[in-house]
């Protein structure tokens, strides 16, 4: 495995180094006992006493804690890596785009880095469910907030990422997996040189369909999702796969992810559904809204479902051989890559 296409701009590097390190690895097996001798660390005034921690278990790729000072009333997030999620996630290019976005009030500030993780501030409000992203509440808000992420402009290339992160996903693949289980599953139903070809067939087609190129959140799941203590915005965090990626993709994904990590697609949005959210969508973008602006972007959107499908298969295979986290990627690969097949089979034969 390699990440040897990560950047290694100087520039990138003087920008990193502002943000405070700290010589401290966060461990599973200590997680809190680190984590409180992190936070002394970082902020010298708290005191052991005063700071109650709470691990969130929602996440399938960190260790996450919330810290909360009940003196000065401060909450802060600890995010400790994955176990080798460097080699899926370019964490350089994360901490950019982190402080890239909170220089613009996109995300709360970084306070620290440590040897395996970050330190950055917390946004309070209610997170998402996934049967409630489609309801009149949530739904026009998210699509107003995405299209505000759609105007972001950050430093450094504003090139798509996708085919070229999927590319060097693909090679990360191992040949056999050592838990039998896993192995036999992906044995049975996977073959990198097919995976190739499906990559490249996607990507010649999908690169037809010109869909704009933004700067893109691409996992735009529930658990990434949070409504403001008024009800009134909503505000996306977790940003480690945040890259320039075309639109499609982002709200293809967001639709996808309705159907929470039990892959329940009958809760995909229907089309009047999608249609109304284009509307407000583009509305927000101050663009054309008209019958046909909403077809094309149904379009793409529609045909973009499947690239959403073959990056989380692709990116749940590699976990799957990495991770010590307690969920079944390998069955995730397969219930993504089924709904890949049987969306293809309906979309372009």
């Amino acid at each position: 495995m390699t990440n040897s296409s990560f950047s290694k701009d100087p520039c990138d590097a003087a920008l990193i180094q502002t943000i405070p390190h700290v010589a401290i690895s966060v461990r599973d097996t200590a997680l809190f006992d680190d984590a409180r001798t992190l936070l002394m660390r970082v902020f010298l005034e708290w005191t052991h006493d005063h700071i109650v921690l709470n691990e969130c278990k929602e996440g399938i790729t960190n260790k996450l804690v919330m810290c909360v000072n009940k003196t000065k009333g401060v909450t802060v997030l600890i995010r400790a890596y994955g176990k080798n999620t460097d080699f899926i996630i370019d964490r350089n290019a994360e901490l950019l785009n982190m402080i890239g976005l909170a220089r613009i009030g996109m995300c709360p500030p970084v306070h620290a880095r440590f040897n395996n993780g970050l330190v950055y501030g917390f946004i309070p409000g209610t997170v998402a469910k996934p049967h409630e992203m489609g309801n009149d509440l949530w739904a026009p808000l998210i699509a107003r907030s995405l299209a505000k992420w759609s105007q972001i402009s950050l430093p450094g290339s504003h090139a798509p990422q996708l085919f070229p992160t999927l590319q060097r996903w693909l090679r990360d693949i191992p040949k056999s997996y050592k838990d039998p289980k896993a192995n036999s599953t992906f044995q049975a139903n996977f073959s990198t040189d097919k995976l190739a070809s499906e990559l490249s067939e996607l990507e010649s087609i999908l690169t037809k369909l010109n869909s704009p190129v933004v700067f893109a959140h691409n996992d735009l799941l529930s658990g990434n999702i949070v409504m403001s203590e008024s009800n009134d915005k909503v505000f996306f965090i977790d940003y480690e796969y945040g890259m320039y990626n075309h639109r499609a993709f982002d709200i293809a994904n967001h639709f996808n992810e309705y159907a929470g990590f039990e892959c329940d697609y009958s809760r995909y949005p229907t089309k009047d559904a999608q249609l109304k959210w284009f509307k407000i969508y583009l509305d927000e973008l101050g663009q054309d809204s008209s019958h046909d602006a909403l077809e094309t972007l149904y379009n793409e959107v529609s045909v973009f479902q499947l690239a959403s499908h073959f990056y989380w298969g692709i990116w749940a295979l590699i976990q799957a051989s990495i991770s010590d986290i307690d969920f079944d990627y390998m069955e995730y690969a397969k219930m993504r890559f089924d709904e890949y097949y049987k969306n293809k089979s309906r979309l372009l034969d």
